[in-house]
């Protein structure tokens, strides 16, 4: 290999670490992260992009070698993995990586497990290989600056770049198939947040794509399929097309001492990560004791810029909008106290009552906030009531930050809820048993064998 580049480095390092080399506490991280997507890609089974997508895929047909999970059916491992992209990313429940701004989980379990599915691969290589993604999306991502969260979607562009580190390590790829496997992610990246305006269905589309074309990109690396050696920091490459803050410092720092992926969040509540701390703020200032509208004089709820950035604007006119309306999340906080996911309904959204809450809601972007962003993403909640009584709330790591941990007991009861209704008890306590056991298993094809 030649000069050293941003993607030979990172190359080098991820092609040759081994099942060995992860401690056993990521180990049973990685297995709590694959147990925490797997609920949401059965919980996102019924949402309509993903109703759509199966469409599409069905009357595509291909050779059935991977499982897709919303209907239990089997694809060509490339449309498995777009489909399973799709449904893990539907409920707003997928995992998130606060430094990279980044659902690492719903672009790269679903590349690794279907390629794991079809080269009959054991549970150790699938772990591996997920370590390997998160990774390399997570220190691509961080590189990329927060600057380019502003317009794209980074969970579509840098999840495809951990997508096909993943797949190059499962498939066994050395560092020069892996750089150009990145070359081709890279010139595959994309997904802008203009969808939000309107409510499309692209960010479901996302995370299926970029499944797609991280895995892709490694199946033509394989077969000596060349991509840009420099696609990150080249004069043309993905950090200058796509920020303004870069740090390519950032990629490689402590390569090997430090694994990222272990600061990975798991969510709490049904909505955007970024009212997370508003609501745990909100409870915190309650003690989780509900209040009507009535005796609510003014909320004041203070965040960092970037919060805002990306949800003022967005107005609560369906149960998936309201997810990412923070004034909605914090009525429902302070009505029910909690954010659910029956409360993002369409009868919670015309309720008057919530209406009339979320009108004394006030948002402020507070400049000391906004300089722990992304590291943290914190809030403070001010309540004052009727009455004159002032209720204060303040939180740097909401509930499932690594700083604040689900316990792997609250993540079985996540995927218990999350799946209820849709699988039957007895299949969502074997899915548990096996998930948090996967490290052992032989062949990953069995995994949804009955």
């Amino acid at each position: 290999m030649s000069e050293p580049t941003l993607s030979s480095q990172l190359g080098v390092f991820l092609s040759r670490l081994s099942f060995n080399d992860l401690s056993e506490s990521q180990i049973e991280k990685l297995k709590i992260y694959f147990l925490d997507w797997l609920g949401s890609a059965i919980a996102g089974q019924s949402g309509e992009p993903v109703r759509i997508i199966l469409e599409v895929i069905r009357d595509l047909g291909g050779r059935p070698e991977s499982t897709i999970i919303a209907n239990q059916s089997y694809g060509n491992c490339l449309l498995a993995a777009l489909a399973n992209g799709a449904s893990s990313h539907m409920v707003e429940m997928d995992d998130l990586h606060r430094e990279s701004i980044l659902h690492p989980a719903t672009a790269i379990i679903p590349a690794v497990l279907a390629l794991a599915e079809r080269q009959k691969a054991s549970g150790a290589d699938l772990l591996l290989a997920l370590a390997v993604g998160y990774e390399a999306a997570i220190r691509i991502a961080i590189g990329a600056g927060p600057s380019h969260y502003r317009f794209w979607h980074t969970t579509a562009t840098c999840g495809t770049f951990g997508a096909a580190a993943g797949a190059s390590r499962l498939l066994g790829l050395n560092a020069e198939q892996t750089v150009s496997a990145y070359g081709s992610a890279g010139t595959q990246a994309g997904g802008l947040w203009e969808f939000l305006t309107n409510n499309a269905m692209s960010k479901q589309l996302h995370p299926g794509k970029a499944a797609l074309n991280g895995l892709l990109s490694a199946l033509l690396a394989q077969r000596g399929f060349t991509g840009a050696r420099k696609i990150l920091e080249g004069e043309k490459g993905f950090f200058k097309a796509t920020s303004g803050d870069v740090d390519p410092a950032k990629c490689l720092a402590d390569l090997g001492k430090t694994f990222f992926f272990e600061r990975n969040s798991l969510k709490y509540h049904a909505s955007c990560g970024h009212t997370h701390s508003a609501i745990d703020a909100t409870l915190q200032a309650t003690g989780g004791v509900v209040l009507d509208a009535d005796s609510v004089e003014t909320v004041t709820v203070a965040v960092y810029q970037g919060a805002l950035d990306l949800l003022a604007g967005v107005e609560p006119t369906n149960p998936y909008l309201a997810k990412f309306n923070l004034p909605f999340c914090i009525a429902s906080a302070l009505m029910f106290g909690h954010a659910e996911l029956a409360d993002f309904s369409t009868e919670r959204i015309r309720d008057p009552r919530i209406a009339r809450m979320m009108q004394k809601i006030e948002l402020r972007s507070d400049p000391e906030l906004t300089t722990m962003y992304p590291r943290k993403w914190p809030a403070r909640v001010e309540i004052v009531k009727q009455n004159g009584e002032r209720l204060t709330g303040s939180v740097t790591y909401p509930k499932g930050d690594p700083e604040n941990p689900l316990s792997e007991a609250e993540v079985v009861a996540k995927f218990k809820s999350l799946t209820r209704g849709l699988i039957a008890d007895e299949w969502a306590d074997t899915l548990c048993e096996r998930a948090l056991s996967v490290d052992r298993l032989s062949d990953v094809s069995t995994f949804f064998n009955r």
